[in-house]
């Protein structure tokens, strides 16, 4: 127990250590605290996307799908893989226009291509209320992280209680440093989460030194391991179909994923992140989950597939070694919960309270976005509580991505076509999200009636059919098309950096220099 506190105390020490030694000497403005300046390169925006995008949730809920259901584990790669790739496509237009227009999240975006504020506030309330369930995963996996350190002694809701307590704590290094001190810790946490267990999961499947699984165990792991959903079993054909799809055009509709675009220093630094991050994420993802497989048949991960990582690393090396596993789960988490609320905090801040009528400071700003974080975590701390032993928790994961992909219609279609317009969007992403919850509410995995597709693909479907209606049918008058081609032309041109200030007086002594100096070589 104390070995394994020790060892989590350590890292968030280095954590801290990290901030304090990297932190501004002046207070960040609130642009600060939303892009950090818009100055990170490659490596640190892939840290950060990856940070942003796999949970400590992924070692647990997504880790128990592989050891509980096999290769079904592997559907998160291919959408990740996918859906990551896409960033590549949207950087150009999406980093130009928020650095010309000063964007500072995803709804800005989307209120600044369709000019209504109504567009952006709907887009910000869809990505909040999708992110909730991601960061209720987040605080059932620091709940997690704490059971396991203190052996058990602590009981579920001192362990939430403190997780919760943690995440406070470096709530407040995000509030007084802004985006800089997430993207400089992601960049160890990530180093820890997923380049550490990516080498644990090479050293566990080498076999080496006594290890309780190996790439051998892959060639035994029985038949029904190997199959996917739809093949002949309860659900339909089309439910990987779905999994994937909504996968992949929701990735860049998350908050946390699109923001990162916007912290980078230029449309190369986000393509160039975005390969490393397509890299480091297949790498971690398919190791992690070739472990889950390979460990299917073992007792203690078969009778609780979900705890599975913990029960082979203190079969692998003890305590040391759990506290090892049990320390990159919580940089995971640490990461991962401190991105989601900290953008949703930026956006109820910026895009839901602050208005052009009712502009705010960046100190009501900041204010505003430190109270509603502290009220997120607390709703998340007491819905992780109420559902901390439900199984299948990758359910709730499904269910968030059913509501954030109905920004792929006007988010898509707003950066690549000219046409739409803000009715559309507007009834559009109100009505495909009413769609895709009451169906989710009834149907929380898949509609068999439809071939097991899910909620989310039928209220995408209609959020579709409106936004193009709206388009046949409202047509922008003229100066709306030229606001819109103004844009899409901004997007064509390259961001500079501004030129120095021109000093007309040291042009003159420089022309009386050079003057001075050819007259001299004429003499000479």
């Amino acid at each position: 127990m104390l070995i394994m506190l020790a060892m989590l105390a350590v890292f968030y020490a280095i954590v801290v250590a990290i901030l304090y030694i990297s932190q501004q000497k002046t207070a960040p403005t609130f642009d600060e605290y939303a892009v950090g300046g818009r100055s990170y390169g490659p490596w640190y925006v892939a840290m950060s996307y990856v940070n942003s995008w796999w949970p400590g949730s992924t070692f647990i809920a997504f880790f128990g799908l592989a050891a509980g259901a096999g290769v079904f584990g592997l559907y998160g790669l291919a959408y990740s893989s996918l859906g990551v790739a896409m960033m590549y496509f949207m950087a150009t237009r999406a980093w130009r226009w928020g650095k010309k227009y000063d964007l500072r999240s995803q709804p800005d975006l989307l209120g600044k291509r369709f000019d209504s504020s109504a567009v952006k506030v709907i887009a910000s309330v869809i990505g909040i209320v999708s992110l909730f369930p991601w960061v209720v995963l987040g605080m059932q996996a620091l709940g997690t992280v704490f059971e396991i350190a203190s052996d058990g002694a602590w009981s579920v809701t001192t362990c939430l209680l403190v997780g919760l307590a943690v995440i406070v704590i470096r709530q407040y290094w995000t509030v007084r440093m802004g985006m800089r001190g997430l993207i400089m810790t992601d960049a160890f946490q990530g180093t820890v989460a997923y380049v550490f267990s990516a080498i644990v999961c090479v050293v566990l499947l080498s076999g080496a030194a006594g290890s309780p699984i190996s790439f051998a165990d892959l060639n035994d792991v029985a038949d029904k391991y190997l199959v996917l959903p739809g093949d002949g079993d309860s659900y339909g054909p089309l439910y990987i179909f779905a999994l994937i799809f909504t996968g992949v055009i929701g990735s860049l509709c998350w908050p946390t994923s699109f923001q990162r675009i916007y912290t980078a220093s230029s449309v190369r630094s986000v393509k160039s992140g975005t390969l490393c991050t397509v890299l480091i994420s297949g790498v971690f993802y398919t190791l992690l989950m070739l472990v889950g497989i390979a460990a299917t048949g073992l007792p203690d991960v078969a009778a609780a597939p979900q705890g599975g990582w913990f029960s082979i690393m203190s079969d692998y090396g003890g305590t040391w070694m759990l506290g090892l596993g049990v320390t990159i789960v919580f940089a995971a988490s640490m990461g991962h919960i401190d991105g989601s609320v900290q953008v949703c905090g930026l956006q109820i801040a910026n895009d839901l309270v602050n208005t052009e009528k009712r502009p705010l400071s960046d100190k009501q700003l900041t204010f505003v976005a430190k109270t509603s974080m502290a009220v997120f975590m607390v709703l998340a701390g007491v819905v992780a509580y109420a559902t901390f032993n439900m199984e299948r928790l990758q359910l709730l994961a499904q269910i968030s991505y059913q509501g954030v992909v109905q920004l792929a219609v006007p988010l898509f279609l707003g950066i690549f076509w000219r046409g739409g317009n803000k009715q559309g969007a507007v009834a559009g992403m109100v009505v495909g999200f009413v769609v895709a919850m009451v169906l989710t509410w009834i149907y929380p995995d898949d509609i068999r009636g439809l071939g097991s597709l899910t909620g989310g693909i039928v209220g995408i479907a209609v959020n579709l059919a409106i936004f193009l209606g709206a388009a046949a049918f409202i047509k922008s008058d003229d100066a709306e098309k030229a606001r819109v081609d103004d844009m899409f032309a901004a997007a064509k041109t390259s961001v500079k950096a501004p030129l120095p200030v021109h000093d007309e007086s040291m042009d003159g002594q420089l022309h009386e220099l050079a003057k001075t100096s050819r007259e001299q070589a004429l003499d000479g």
